[in-house]
């Protein structure tokens, strides 16, 4: 007779928690399978850098940060990535243009 495979019961993060508040032993809910996810090896350390910026690129940095109710950190960061994004796309249909 063939088996039957298991379908793995989903726990809910409530239920989880519920049970750590009781006091049980909640490690069979985390496996650090995660570890072995491909990206996994590219994370990188976070390194800090200084930015200087002028007053008007500083009061436009607020401003971009009130509308989007995020911090400045997160804007930079929004900003440079969307920069270095389009960079490499130019790069990318440059060396694709040359090639034709």
């Amino acid at each position: 007779m063939p088996t039957k495979k298991r379908t793995p019961k989903i726990v809910t993060a409530d239920a989880i928690a519920n049970e750590a508040w009781r006091g049980k032993d909640i490690s069979r809910h985390f496996t650090n399978k995660f570890t072995k996810h491909p990206g996994y090896a590219r994370i990188q350390r976070i390194q800090r850098v200084n930015v200087d910026f002028t007053g008007d690129m500083l009061t436009e940095l607020d401003e971009a940060t009130a509308k989007l109710n995020v911090s400045r950190q997160a804007v930079i960061k929004l900003l440079l990535r969307q920069a270095l994004d389009q960079h490499y796309l130019a790069n990318r249909l440059r060396k694709t243009a040359a090639v034709r």
